[in-house]
């Protein structure tokens, strides 16, 4: 594998951290199975590559784009919570609608920023190769966004949001609000997920419609492949666990796609995936048989 592509495969996988994150919140804090992720991610590269393409700053383009994710998610919690909606039906309605919302936001399938001024232009210096700025900026947000999560999930509204997931009958009589904490919930998820787009179309040069296909196969493959390495149920070692998990997941796609003795593709993307999180599931199984 060459430098560019052992660099770019951390990249990538600094940017699905924060999808990972996401998916680790309403996956396995909310036990809220979230679909939405496939709309909210290529929603927060959609909004920041519109702005930034109209002129806005990337800074406060990124800070749109979060806040649009929220938005996104906070709708999702919404149907689920105020129409009683199945949660895995509101997700899927909400990533079908955002599609089409995606498209009106840029106007075309795709929106280029090859010329356009993006976040890591700001931390350009002379002396630092751009193959290794953009992952040293995406490895301080990604602590940065981990070291926030961890915060709010000790706080009194973070350990509601996880008595809710446990056991949501119990958190109602302890007079926690289940239905406002599933909104927030999916909202700050759906927000990560957005931030996350938002920075992948900085990084890899525009935002494209398609982008957000199997967003919620790679944010569970990294939440696997970060469990069955990392079996601590502490919150600090469980976020780390999902961020490695993305790392190792890319870097062992790219690993895959770059080997020429084996002979794939780039269409054997979903192949590579299938077999990874095959094989995250069945290791920690074959671990627990053997101890029995």
């Amino acid at each position: 594998m060459s430098a560019y592509a052992f660099w770019g495969a951390i990249e990538v996988g600094l940017v699905f951290s924060l999808v990972a994150l996401a998916v680790y919140l309403s996956f396995r804090v909310l036990r809220f199975p979230d679909l939405t992720v496939d709309g909210s991610f290529p929603l927060g590269a959609a909004v920041c590559a519109t702005l930034i393409s109209m002129g806005w700053d990337p800074f406060a383009a990124t800070a749109m784009a979060f806040l649009a994710g929220a938005l996104a998610g906070a709708l999702t919690g919404w149907l689920n919570v105020g129409l009683r909606i199945m949660d895995l039906l509101a997700g899927i309605l909400v990533m079908i609608a955002l599609y089409s919302i995606n498209l009106r936001i840029m106007g075309r399938p795709n929106v280029p920023l090859i010329m356009e001024p993006t976040v890591f232009n700001a931390f350009q210096s002379e002396g630092l190769d751009d193959m290794l700025l953009r992952p040293a900026i995406l490895l301080v947000v990604v602590i940065a966004a981990k070291l926030l999560l961890d915060a709010f999930l000790r706080s009194q509204m973070g350990l509601a949001m996880r008595a809710t997931g446990a056991n949501p009958r119990m958190a109602r009589a302890q007079g926690v609000p289940t239905g406002g904490v599933v909104v927030i919930g999916l909202a700050l998820s759906n927000a990560l997920c957005a931030l996350g787009g938002a920075l992948f179309a900085q990084s890899q040069g525009g935002a494209d419609i398609s982008m957000g296909i199997g967003t919620i196969v790679i944010g569970l493959a990294a939440v696997i492949v970060g469990e069955s390495l990392f079996h601590s149920r502490r919150l600090v070692w469980m976020t780390l666990a999902v961020i490695i998990g993305a790392v190792l997941y890319r870097f062992f796609v790219a690993l895959a796609l770059n080997a020429d003795m084996i002979g794939l593709e780039a269409q054997d993307l979903n192949l590579i995936t299938a077999v990874l999180v095959t094989i995250a599931l069945v290791v920690p199984m074959l671990r627990r048989r053997r101890r029995s």
